[in-house]
């Protein structure tokens, strides 16, 4: 076998690989569409303002979402459903899945769902972005497409929603997929997670700053409906566990 031959094997090798287990940063499309995506709730108070103000500009979302928040605020849930949004898995505890054992994992992702029931789909974000490739496995076993990110503007932590909606405006393209927070998860006890946490007022302001201005030119669609109509581009995707908020 030629070493030609022998590149040309490892290309198709890969390119099969990334379709089965790759991890989905964004969708190939020639539309001016791309996915609102908030991670960590439901939250009793943001999740709410965040309908809102997908609401007044006629955009939908897709809310990964944490069991334990899930399991707490499940009409929450069923509205945020109603409303025309998609819900997906984010873990039952917000745990980093780099850290855990693989049966850990599974129990995350199945009682999460069990939360999430009947709305949740089978689409999941690992919390903190946190993959290797072993709990990419236990993942696609379980019958989970991973989504991670292609823009995303820190704010989780920035307190400054004009640099924000900033980003947000120089940032999106068709396809893209934004990574924002309508609630950042507090675990049962503070012990686990002491670093304080900025509120979501913040975000909220340049969510509504981006969608009045410069995401007037793109229609915001669920990930499902982005599936639907884009070809999603999926790579090699492991990221290591955040140290900080």
């Amino acid at each position: 076998m030629t070493s030609r031959i022998r590149a040309a094997v490892r290309n198709r090798v890969g390119r099969v690989a990334r379709h089965v287990i790759g991890t989905v940063m964004y969708f190939e499309t020639d539309e001016s569409i791309a996915a609102l995506t908030f991670d960590d709730g439901p939250h009793p108070v943001y999740t709410p303002r965040v309908l809102e103000i997908l609401e007044k500009f006629e955009a939908r979302a897709t809310f990964f979402m944490v069991g334990q928040a899930a399991q707490k605020h499940h009409q929450l849930v069923a509205q945020v459903a109603q409303a025309g949004h998609a819900i997906a898995n984010h873990s039952w505890s917000h745990p980093s899945f780099i850290e855990i054992p693989s049966v850990e994992r599974r129990a995350q992702l199945r009682d999460c769902h069990r939360a999430l029931a009947p709305y949740g789909l089978r689409l999941f974000r690992p919390p903190w972005g946190s993959q290797n490739r072993s709990s990419r496995l236990d993942s696609l076993l379980a019958g989970f497409e991973v989504i991670a990110w292609s823009l995303e503007v820190g704010d989780w932590w920035d307190s400054e929603p004009e640099r924000m909606a900033d980003g947000l405006a120089k940032g999106v393209r068709p396809g893209s997929v934004v990574l924002l927070h309508d609630s950042l998860f507090q675990p049962p006890s503070p012990e686990e997670n002491p670093l304080p946490r900025p509120e979501r007022d913040s975000m909220l302001t340049a969510l509504e700053i981006f969608l009045a201005s410069a995401g007037k030119g793109y229609r915001f669609v669920t990930l499902p409906e982005m599936f639907q109509c884009a070809r999603p581009v999926k790579q090699d995707w492991y990221y290591p566990p955040l140290t900080q908020w």
